[in-house]
């Protein structure tokens, strides 16, 4: 057996799990179980929103919900009488016993689709959303590995099982110490094939002007995202505090607002670490995301606060009040 197609065996069974945990979850809340586990809220993370293409070749698929799947997110929040806030509001939230359960949304990256599809959909159900920024996307000055590379297998002639195995390879290999060389000698493969990493991220993000009138919704909230897209655990601490320092920064240039909230890149337990979320702290941050799951309680740690992905993999209305019962994370530990 072939390692794409080990590959794509392993994405097929893991993907059933998670749907069957999700059912489970589901049904659990549904009957009123574990009712401890849904906590007092809940932070979720998108990135694309935008109408989906059916591809062959999909390797982030799972960053992209549809508007109507955030339509109907919403729509289950509201049925199950959750506030939803802005992200600087969670803090107060968490403080407050009597605060009623309470749903939060951000977006990573500055995804042009953020404002042509996700801030319609915000705006139609009057929800605030804090879309997190990095500075090297709006200046145009860094690329997004993971859509190069998509961009660059898909040129080959490989099968889809074959190039899935190879962006999973290339995950491990960026995500390690010496990214931004990593990073550079990606750009350089698909210079030599005809792409231009750097036009991707422009094509797809936000750039400044688009930014500042974008953050001018009443709605919208800019949050710091670093600079360079760097795994801040892997950098040293002088590196780490420049790259959130300036991207502060550049947010407050951009919008006239310095931010109070950062979204460490990656944000799992290599990327983002204790030392970061005190550098996030004494920075002036009052509150810091990581992507590592589960829901929100008094007492936990405001500049290490968890999210939950709302799955491209995954979009169904019933999945959101899985998610948001804190059931699944809860049986995972």
């Amino acid at each position: 057996m072939g390692s794409g197609l080990r590959q794509s065996l392993r994405r097929g069974v893991k993907r059933a799990a998670i749907t069957g945990g999700l059912e489970a979850a589901g049904l659990m809340a549904a009957a009123g179980l574990m009712g401890a586990a849904r906590g007092r809220g809940i932070i979720f993370t998108l990135h694309h929103v935008r109408p989906k293409i059916a591809r062959a070749f999909d390797p982030n698929g799972h960053l992209e919900v549809t508007p109507e799947f955030l339509d109907a997110a919403i729509r289950q929040l509201q049925a199950q009488n959750y506030r939803l806030l802005p992200l600087d509001r969670v803090p107060a939230a968490l403080a407050d016993a009597a605060h009623p359960p309470f749903a939060v949304f951000t977006l990573d990256d500055g995804y042009r689709n953020n404002r042509d599809h996700a801030l319609p959909v915000f705006a139609r159900h009057g929800v605030p959303f804090t879309v997190f920024v990095a500075g090297g996307y709006v200046d145009r000055s860094h690329s997004m590995w993971w859509e190069t590379g998509a961009a660059l297998l898909e040129k080959s002639d490989a099968s889809p099982a074959q190039k899935y195995a190879a962006f999973a390879r290339l995950g491990e290999t960026i995500l390690r110490a010496g990214e931004a060389r990593h990073v550079a000698d990606l750009d350089r493969r698909a210079a030599e094939a005809g792409i231009d990493a750097r036009a991707i991220a422009a094509e797809l993000t936000l750039d400044a002007d688009e930014l500042k009138s974008f953050a001018a919704h009443p709605l919208v909230t800019l949050g710091a995202h670093t600079i360079s897209h760097r795994a801040l655990g892997l950098l040293d601490e002088a590196e780490a505090e420049q790259e959130m320092r300036a991207s502060a920064d550049r947010i407050e240039a951009i919008a006239g607002k310095r931010p109070t909230t950062i979204a460490y890149p990656y944000g799992d337990p290599l990327a983002a670490t204790p030392r970061d979320f005190a550098l996030a702290a004494r920075l002036g941050f009052s509150v810091g995301v990581t992507t590592r799951p589960g829901t929100l309680s008094a007492g936990q740690l405001l500049t290490a606060l968890p999210r939950v992905s709302l799955n491209g993999f995954y979009q169904k209305r019933r999945y959101v009040r899985a998610l948001a019962s804190g059931i699944p994370f809860r049986l995972t530990g």
